[in-house]
């Protein structure tokens, strides 16, 4: 009897259809014929061919040579042959219209390009804004991303395969490696509903492979994996891999006959020696083998027989579902048309592999590390790290609630138990209806590390406030969901950090399932990553990215609390300005923590009295006395207010200027005078018509407030050109210029909304600038350094311009002329006399202030500089003859650098020469 055949889900690329889109999809009509020549005599004869040769209707024809022509129109050179963009012109639009055929690899292969080559082809038709809609867009983005971890999976496979196989030069070789390969993706585009989740698919990879190695021919078999066939016929082996939560229901013994078949049951000690080998958590693996990769078995036939399938049986089955859809055939790795090693050192070319001790940091030489590798090493590491946490409260966590007016512990435990329900559905949802498991695995090292900073950040607050009490921060359930919602995203990821692609786990999906507004969530992140030293850097780069999402428009939707806040704070006059220009790269003036911003405290700085938060109850409530409100009667006068919204519109105005500044660099090199102006509107805009970012984006302001100044300063700044260099922007999308809020339920592309909405509402402010008396301009916020410290990072010391202070480290490599005159402190170091002699050397600067003040000069600066090597330093810090060479050197380049201090202050370079100082010499 033939399988049941399966229903594949979600196998057609998501699309987001909006009411109205900047480009309008042409509706079926009733002509969906193959198209015929006598129809399309308008056409080129080699286009009309292509589409013949594809079988399309003739509606799609017609459309697809409409985008030829108004790409051709637009751009003046083709930017490739007529054949590879035509084709590229009826993929695209073939989206438009929601049409299945031609396929993706139906189309590729008519312009005889790989994958790469042809999503670059469809880059290319982009050449003006209202060519390619914003469904197009996110349907060859989505291909992309999956295109990307399939050529990862891919090169990983090639690589455990000879890990795993003795290479025979029988042609079942050949089969074998493709079987394994077809069955995977075939499973994968059958009960994976995200496919480009990196690793799942891996772990899946793995069930695939244990599936074919217990079926395979020992000799085929390397001896690490072929032991367990000598044994493999012993039931201890081969068991189910149900955990007693996850056991499946028996039938009684009266309804035996009509029980249904049992799982498919895998070789748990071969499947442990896979996944140790791989670095794969085994756990998780069991846990796809389970809810994905066992179903697919049963619903293809592949458990009932103990034969490898063969290859062909394989293809066809993946034919089946690849017809449905219009993505790219992953069988193309196996027969050589994808040319995978030209991709290799852009997809490979990650990062170095981790260092795993001083030995091999210093000379174990950089080995590429594959997506996969990263990805898993970064989880591996995130799972040490946690390994001394637990899922439930410490005892010094314990001690804090105990010490509360109203004690929240069993608030605390019930709440994570409810958002951890809610997560692991949402997660299943995304991914496969039977990754529950997977998700409460994840959810587990979010809580874990949730309790850990919560401890970490209530022992901050103590020391800082010498208080004991939290209660109404620890009652306050915003702050526990914001708090518990960043070590989720941490946890998250850290699973897809090795491909900088998002997918549908990416933020801000975790804030829909946690129901949590990103303004609430953007409080917590920086005292978060301070109170985790331990947090990887790209993770520490992942949350600042989070941070700056919110500020440009994630916050800004219509259900926000950020703009109740703006409205309290524009009724009493108390919108946050600019900041007065300061020196760059210095720190905040202030860091609020996060109890600062959630609990709202009189906020120190502002003489001004403050105004009262009418901000919801769970996240702005009145200070206790644990973090020294004010006194009785200021209070009953002066409520406190919120530090919150003062702190975010400070990070905003920061974002804003870098932003701007980076586009006038490009744009407006010329006209440096305007950047100011820019700043101006689009400060004033910011502050005074916040209105304008309501389910809108920062960048859709600050290109219109561009673009509008040069407008009136008639400079010549087209929209096109702002655009193009927009996209070449860091961390930029499409859809901010090509899918603007126009009006309710409307959008369209960022000239009409420049036209209908940003000059209609700001046409007197902007005619202002015209004049050649320009109003008051805005001061030009300072940008401070990133308050997101990398451990590893050296350090400035205050005051200083060229001194660093960097973490130790160990010295076990051999000392080079440059690191010879290097001071490790904490290490040995000789004895105090050579400390003594370093400061005598420092204070001996004095004498170069009397020179400077007696008038004398000093030589010309040298050209080149040649330090006395000779000699070497004894044990005990003296030099056989006269002085440590390490002082002597330190006394130079003090020296030298004086000297070239005083050369600046010579009226008379060439006419004053004096005597080089020993060890120093000069070179014409």
């Amino acid at each position: 009897m033939p399988p049941k055949k399966r229903t594949p889900q979600n196998k057609e690329i998501k699309q987001n259809v909006t009411s109205s889109d900047n480009v309008k999809s042409p509706s079926k009509n009733s002509d969906d014929s193959v198209v015929s020549t006598p129809k399309h005599r308008d056409k080129e004869v080699d286009f009309v061919s292509l589409c013949k040769d594809l079988q399309v209707t003739n509606s799609l024809c017609n459309h697809a040579w409409s985008i030829w022509k108004k790409v051709s129109e637009s751009t003046e050179k083709m930017p490739d042959t007529n054949k590879k963009m035509w084709a590229a012109c009826l993929f695209v639009a073939g989206i438009d219209m929601d049409v299945l055929s031609p396929n993706f690899t139906e189309v590729q292969k008519a312009a005889g390009l790989n994958v790469k080559q042809f999503l670059e082809v469809m880059r290319n038709l982009d050449v003006n804004i209202d060519i390619i809609s914003s469904k197009v867009n996110s349907a060859v983005s989505k291909l992309e991303k999956k295109y990307d971890v399939s050529l990862a999976l891919y090169q990983r496979f090639e690589k455990i395969w000879k890990d795993i196989y003795t290479e025979p030069s029988e042609p079942e070789s050949t089969e074998l490696f493709s079987s394994i390969w077809t069955m995977f993706i075939l499973a994968k585009g059958r009960f994976l509903q995200m496919e480009d989740d990196l690793v799942i698919s891996f772990q899946l990879l793995i069930c695939v492979l244990e599936f074919f190695i217990k079926r395979s021919s020992p000799s085929l078999i390397k001896p690490l994996y072929s032991e367990f066939f000598i044994k493999r016929s012993s039931p201890s082996l081969i068991k189910p891999l149900y955990s007693a939560k996850m056991t499946p229901m028996r039938s009684s013994r009266r309804n035996q006959g009509k029980a249904k078949p049992r799982p498919p049951e895998a070789n748990e000690p071969l499947l442990e020696v896979i996944c140790r080998e791989n670095e794969c958590n085994l756990d998780e693996v069991k846990n796809v083998y389970e809810t994905v990769f066992s179903p697919f078995l049963e619903s293809s036939g592949f458990s009932k027989s103990q034969d490898l399938p063969k290859f062909e049986e394989l293809s066809a089955k993946f034919e089946e579902v690849s017809v449905k859809t219009k993505d790219f055939d992953g069988r193309l790795f196996l027969n050589g048309e994808e040319k995978c090693s030209q991709e290799k050192t852009d997809i490979g070319h990650v990062e170095s592999t981790p260092k795993k001790s001083v030995f091999a940091e210093e000379f174990s030489p950089a080995i590429l590390q594959t997506p996969v590798r990263a990805t898993l090493y970064s989880v591996q590491q995130l799972r040490v790290s946690l390994t001394s946490a637990s899922d439930q409260p410490s005892d010094t966590l314990m001690t804090y609630f105990k010490n509360c007016t109203v004690n929240p512990t069993e608030e605390v435990v019930k709440r994570v138990k409810c958002l951890g329900e809610l997560f692991s559905q949402a997660f299943a949802q995304v991914v496969s209806p039977g990754c529950s498991g997977l998700g409460n695995q994840r959810f587990t090292l979010g809580v874990r590390l949730y309790y850990r900073v919560m401890e970490s950040m209530l022992k901050s607050e103590e020391k800082r406030l010498s208080v004991h009490n939290f209660s109404k921060l620890l009652n306050d359930s915003t702050f526990h969901t914001s708090l518990l919602a960043c070590s989720l995203e941490v946890v998250m990821a850290t699973y897809g950090s090795g491909l900088a692609t998002e997918t549908d786990l990416s933020f801000p999906w975790l804030l829909s399932v946690l129901q949590l507004h990103s303004f609430h969530f953007y409080k917590v992140i920086e005292s978060f990553i301070k109170a985790e030293p331990s947090l990887h850097r790209d993770m520490v780069k992942h949350l600042e990215r989070c941070e700056h999402m919110i500020i440009e428009s994630i916050a800004w939707k219509t259900d926000s609390p950020l703009f109740e806040l703006l409205q309290q704070a524009g009724e009493e006059g108390r919108l946050e300005t600019a900041e007065p220009p300061a020196s760059l790269h210095q720190p905040p003036q202030h860091s609020h923590t996060a109890a600062d911003l959630y609990l709202s405290p009189v906020r120190p700085s502002r003489p001004l009295p403050p105004v009262q938060d009418r901000s919801p109850p769970t996240t702005a409530q009145p200070p206790s006395a644990s973090t020294q409100p004010p006194s009785a009667s200021t209070q009953a006068s002066r409520p406190p207010r919120s530090n919150s919204l003062g702190h975010f519109y400070k990070k905003l105005y920061r974002v804003a200027y870098l932003r701007l500044k980076m586009l006038c660099t490009r744009l407006l090199s010329d006209h440096t005078e305007l950047e100011p102006i820019i700043w101006t509107l689009l400060q004033h805009t910011l502050k005074d018509e916040y209105e304008l970012l309501r389910d809108r984006h920062l960048d859709q302001l600050l290109m219109s407030a561009m673009y509008a100044i040069c407008k009136v300063k008639f400079v010549d700044l087209r929209f096109k050109t702002i655009v193009t260099a927009y996209k070449e922007l860091p961390n930029t999308n499409q859809e901010t210029f090509k899918h603007v809020l126009i009006s309710e339920g409307k959008y369209d592309s960022i000239i009409v909304f420049y036209n209908m909405v940003f000059m209609q509402r700001l046409k007197t402010n902007i005619l202002q600038y015209a004049s050649s008396r320009l109003p008051t301009l805005s001061p030009i916020p300072h940008i401070p350094r990133s308050p997101y410290k990398y451990p590893n990072s050296p350090l400035r010391v205050p005051g200083s311009s060229n001194v660093y202070v960097s973490p130790m480290k160990s010295c076990a490599s051999p000392m080079t002329p440059r690191s010879r005159i290097l001071i490790s402190l904490g290490e040995s170091f000789g004895n105090s006399e050579r400390f003594q002699r370093i400061n005598e050397m420092v204070k001996s600067s004095e004498w170069t202030l009397k020179r400077r003040a007696d008038g004398a000069g000093g030589p010309k600066p040298l050209k080149r500089l040649r330090f006395d090597t000779e000699g070497q330093d004894e044990p005990d810090g003296s030099k056989p003859s006269g002085g440590s060479a390490l002082i002597q050197k330190l006394t130079e380049m003090n020296s030298t650098r004086s000297r070239m201090q005083e050369q600046t202050m010579k009226e008379e370079a060439e006419s004053v020469r004096e005597e080089v100082p020993n060890g120093v010499e000069k070179h014409q």
